[in-house]
């Protein structure tokens, strides 16, 4: 189900925690319609406390250009507007196809871009590379990160089977990349993948980052737990797979092809550039 806010709502909302080094979370959506099996977002009250099915909906936001520039004036002269986009969402659901508020809020953001320091677009939709032409103008501010947490059509059918394609994604990226606008590839959650997987990624990506079940759900895996993920491996890939030692034992294999200070762990694969710190820094990941 896809409808409308009737009125308009505020688009920037203050943030920290884990997304510290954000000013502010945008969140063109309300819900999301890919539903992926395992999203933390199910959990939380701004879904726990709807009557309908996560997955089931995406509602769009009401987007008044004047409106957002005129919040974005107020948060530059109040500070700064390091903008993470999205948080509890996709911020290119299937009915961004029609209705436009992402890429309404890009154009927006382009007509005056320097009141934006830097935004961070989460996504694993296709749809980006449609905003190319307007990607680009910002690439001195930007960077795309694109989710792809496995190369294999089956797993991804088993964790995310409403998520676009593997293929899809992989020329979305391809296609933005080509346009010169940064990109990273969210491994994020780690899941079984072929032994090519990091050397795709490695070509794909001017930055990696990965996450797994244990560190990236802030309670050593048991918000993983409650949601059931086990039950989503085939035997044969449990003890290979569902264990915190792989998502090390991949990123080695990812450094042997791409620089070490482009693969980012867990919470640091999710923050500006320019306050992360590469993997292979001697990092208690629980405190990254």
């Amino acid at each position: 189900m896809t409808r409308s806010a009737h009125s308009p709502s505020r688009l920037l909302t203050p943030t920290g925690g884990y997304l510290r080094g954000y000013d502010y979370t945008l969140n063109p959506f309300v819900g999301c319609a890919y539903g992926c099996k395992y999203c933390y977002v199910q959990a939380l009250p701004v879904a726990r406390f709807r009557s309908e099915r996560w997955g089931s909906y995406a509602e769009t936001k009401r987007i008044e250009p004047e409106a957002f520039l005129g919040e974005l004036r107020r948060a530059r002269r109040r500070g700064g507007t390091r903008i993470f986009m999205s948080s509890s969402t996709d911020p290119y659901q299937p009915a961004e196809w029609r209705v436009g508020a992402t890429r309404s809020i890009l154009l927006t953001m382009q007509s005056e871009p320097e009141l934006v320091d830097f935004l961070f677009v989460q996504t694993r939709s296709p749809l980006v590379a449609r905003d190319a032409e307007i990607l680009v103008s910002l690439r001195d501010r930007i960077l795309v990160s694109v989710t792809l947490e496995t190369d294999r059509e089956d797993v991804r059918r088993r964790f995310a089977p409403h998520a676009p394609t593997v293929r899809a994604r992989i020329r979305a990226i391809e296609a933005l990349r080509a346009q010169g606008i940064p990109v990273q590839v969210a491994v994020a959650p780690l899941l079984p993948s072929s032994p090519d997987f990091p050397r795709l990624v490695a070509s794909l990506a001017d930055f990696a980052s990965i996450d797994d079940w244990f560190v990236g759900d802030g309670a050593n895996g048991k918000r993983s737990r409650a949601l059931g993920v086990e039950q989503w491996y085939l035997p044969e890939e449990r003890d290979a797979w569902y264990r915190p030692e792989q998502t090390r034992t991949w990123v080695e294999l990812l450094a042997e092809r791409m620089p070490r200070d482009r693969i980012f762990l867990h919470q640091q694969g999710f923050l500006p550039l320019d306050v992360r710190r590469p993997f292979d820094e001697r990092i208690d990941p629980q405190h990254a």
